[in-house]
């Protein structure tokens, strides 16, 4: 079994010969396979990953933050079946199963629906994009072995590649090595950005010879063509790189062009003869294809990650409405007024300078899982983990009229959980700790920030770091209100004035949360 994981920009490949592997980080007494470190959002174990009867299957292993398959949650779901091309994502560390294919020839070869343009001038050869590139009554000479040997190879080269651009560079040296009036070539592909044609792949290495009025013209018209330099209008790419024939054909997927591919000779080259063209056309349409799918890798891998990142922040029913037309978020900043919690473990530097690391981290973690979903559970959204603390906000990226008064209830609820969680620990002579908590409103400026693979919504504002203040002089196990939070929240709240001390802006009023009003 050969997978591809990539883990921060770097790909490694597990190769073994086996039938079933157990994915995940190592854990004591438990079997692994394909081991994840130093991804620490994989759990111990993860996955499980096996083949039967031909077919390659994926099953979640009631991990921590669950598996994806092309964007969809498997986890609770039982039994997955892989397909080819399938992007497994576990933690942050994307896999893709190399699953052997059959490819048909016959329907490969069947070309796309657009029909050759002819252009003037030097143009000698076209050919009808809607018939097939090879007939029934085709002589099978060793020309024709060889060409078909080429398309069927091709799909098999997709199936296992891992880099786009190596994968073009392939399908250009095939084309050279096959096409016998072909002594250079190139491929580009056409930026989705700035709609520039990129050169990609070319051979010799080192020495591309390409005619971009040539390439941008099959692109334009969707046509693939030959080009002779008799009697024709020679352009300075073809000077400059003595092209006496060449052929172009557009890489077309779905009625967009993509890019193109072209191979071309110099005088002492032979003609390029309509065979030939076809050939091209067949290679083209391939290589629109792996272009395709690569695109599509690309995209989904970029929603998968816009995906976690928002569903560690917000609320399943939040996190999906910020997704807009299949994963392009809404990337507009505004100011606006919220409420926002800081929660913060007492004396944790402390406590966790005797304890194992993987203790530390477990014991965060049991607070955690308890504590977001009450966030969760009354509209805030987890701006962020800061150690053992955690910033959440009320009212954004949505306005809530009732934010004030979900942000005290969350506080509340997340000290009546701390509780809980301390008195089942406590019972299985596990280590407890407890927070406090301090909770402030005001304006704020709020939007998405970031690297689009790495963007995250945060709040930014003098508002969140009077929250902070407030949490800081919180006590163990309390909620401290600001005066501003506390004239909007009185009727529900049974409070009492106090005092805390600040480093730079002295002493602060707060109020002293006792207890929900019924």
């Amino acid at each position: 079994m050969r997978i591809v994981y990539s883990y921060q920009g770097s790909d490694l490949i597990f190769d073994c010969e086996t039938t079933q592997i157990v994915i995940g980080r190592p854990k004591a007494g438990a079997v692994l396979d394909l081991d994840l470190t130093p991804d620490r959002t994989v759990s111990r174990p993860h996955a499980r990953l096996w083949v039967a009867e031909g077919q390659y299957w994926i099953e979640d292993l009631d991990s921590r933050g669950g598996t994806q398959v092309n964007s969809e949650e498997i986890k609770g779901r039982g039994q997955r079946r892989l397909s080819p091309g399938d992007a497994i994502r576990i933690g942050h560390t994307t896999l893709q199963v190399d699953i052997p294919t059959a490819q048909v020839v016959a329907d490969a070869t069947q070309l796309p629906d657009e029909a050759l343009v002819v252009p003037a001038g030097a143009i000698s050869e076209t050919f009808d994009a809607r018939s097939p590139a090879f007939s029934a009554d085709d002589i099978m000479t060793e020309r024709t072995v060889r060409r078909l040997a080429l398309l069927y190879d091709l799909p098999l080269q997709f199936a296992t590649a891992t880099h786009l651009d190596a994968l073009l560079q392939t399908i250009v040296e095939r084309l050279v090595n096959v096409l016998p009036g072909a002594e250079r070539g190139a491929l580009l592909l056409i930026d989705r950005t700035t709609r520039q044609l990129l050169l990609k792949a070319h051979l010799p290495v080192g020495n591309p010879s390409v005619s971009l009025t040539s390439a941008r013209r099959a692109v334009d018209r969707r046509e693939g063509f030959i080009w002779q330099s008799e009697d024709a209008d020679m352009s300075v790419s073809h000077l400059e790189y003595h092209i006496a024939s060449a052929m172009y054909a557009p890489l077309l997927w779905q009625g967009e062009a993509l890019g193109v591919v072209c191979v071309d000779n110099r005088e002492s080259g032979l003609p390029f003869e309509r065979d030939d063209l076809q050939l091209l056309i067949v290679v083209a349409h391939y290589a629109a294809m792996a272009v395709a799918h690569y695109y599509l890798q690309e995209e989904l891998q970029r929603e998968s990650g816009l995906r976690v990142n928002l569903m560690r922040q917000f609320s399943p029913q939040v996190a999906e409405r910020l997704l807009r037309h299949h994963g392009h978020l809404r990337l507009e900043s505004e100011r606006c007024e919220v409420t926002v919690l800081c929660s913060d473990v007492r004396g944790f530097t402390d406590l966790a300078k005797d304890m194992d690391p993987d203790d530390v981290v477990e014991l965060l973690n049991a607070y955690f899982a308890r504590l977001i979903p009450v966030i969760f559970a009354h509209n805030g959204m987890v701006d962020k983990y800061i150690g053992d603390g955690i910033l959440a906000v009320f009212g954004s990226p949505e306005p809530d009229p009732q934010q004030h008064e979900k942000a005290v209830r969350a506080a509340v609820g997340m000290q009546a959980a701390m509780r809980e969680v301390n008195a089942a620990r406590a019972a299985r002579g596990l280590v407890t700790c407890g927070i406090g908590i301090g909770v402030h409103c005001g304006q704020v400026v709020h939007g998405l920030v970031g690297a689009l693979e790495q963007m995250e919504f945060t709040v930014i504002g003098d508002t969140v770091n009077l929250a902070s203040r407030y949490c800081d002089g919180a006590p163990l196990d309390e909620v401290l209100l600001s005066p501003e939070l506390y004239a909007r929240v009185w009727a529900v709240v049974q409070a009492e004035r106090t005092t805390i001390e600040t480093k730079h802006e002295g002493d602060r009023v707060a109020y002293r949360v006792k207890e929900l009003k019924a």
